[in-house]
């Protein structure tokens, strides 16, 4: 190798995009392409970025839903290709893309951002599945939806179902319950979710009561700014905290008068 040559590693580290190998790119804009090819070529992990973005434009091969899913995971996958894609979806099509291990992180936002924005439209039993298999900001913000699937669309019209006030309470209350058993919760966005104006006296209740939850006391302390939370709760949560510190923390609560006024007697007194 002269001096004036380089290595494709070198080319790769001076900013120098490679060149794209000619097979990969016929194959990928090949109008015959079947989608048994087209899943091969999208589970190779060395794939130049050229490649998934012409299969993006194979019109025959994106009848095939299992290569849209591959291409809009594939790591390779440029942004404006993915994102798109994926927002054409089906729900769970589109939760099986954002927890891919495969997906950047930014287009799982994206995806998430897109399943969050439908949870208003989808079904009682999809928001279920949602709860107990999505990502952590899915379950999130399922623990500060509120019902809202009353009816059913049916040749084009809304229909109203007839339920009842209870039954509704009891949808709500369910999806909360699975969201909050979601492995994928993290303590964080368990404490954005009680601490936003949003948030309901029955996910304060729920997470105060929460076996895996309510021990943690950066919990404790969210719940204890929160509007919602009971005299009861919020005496137990406030004994492990001194005197100081707990009054600023009520200095910044939305809990009712009477019961910051509650707590400081009992701490001072």
């Amino acid at each position: 190798m002269s001096d004036n040559e380089m290595s494709e590693d070198e080319i790769l580290e001076d900013g120098t995009e490679p060149t794209i190998p000619a097979d990969l790119l016929r194959t990928a804009a090949d109008p015959a392409l079947t989608e048994d090819l087209a899943l091969a070529l999208l589970k190779r992990a060395d794939l130049p970025p050229g490649v998934p973005e012409q299969l993006a434009k194979n019109a025959h091969a994106l009848r095939s839903r299992k290569v849209k899913i591959a291409l809009a995971s594939h790591p390779h996958t440029p942004r404006h290709v993915s994102v798109p894609l994926a927002r054409q979806f089906y729900t769970f099509d589109l939760m099986k893309v954002a927890l891919s291990p495969r997906v950047p992180a930014d287009v799982k936002v994206a995806v998430d951002n897109a399943l969050i924005s439908r949870l208003k439209t989808v079904t009682v039993g999809e928001r279920l599945t949602l709860a107990r298999r999505a990502s952590g900001r899915v379950a999130a913000a399922l623990l500060l939806e509120v019902e809202s699937m009353d009816g059913k669309i049916k040749d084009g019209k809304i229909i109203a179902a007839k339920i009842n006030h209870a039954e509704a309470v009891a949808r709500r209350t369910r999806v909360m319950q699975t969201a909050l058993e979601n492995p994928r919760l993290t303590e964080a966005l368990v404490i954005n979710s009680v601490l936003r104006p949003a948030a309901s006296a029955a996910l304060v209740h729920a997470v105060a009561r929460h076996a895996k939850w309510s021990p943690r006391r950066e919990v404790r302390a969210a719940l204890l700014r929160s509007a919602h939370l009971s005299l009861a709760r919020a005496l137990e949560f406030s004994r492990e905290i001194p005197a100081g510190p707990l009054q600023e923390l009520l200095a910044t609560s939305r809990l009712p008068v009477r019961i910051k006024d509650q707590l400081l007697r009992e701490k001072f007194t």
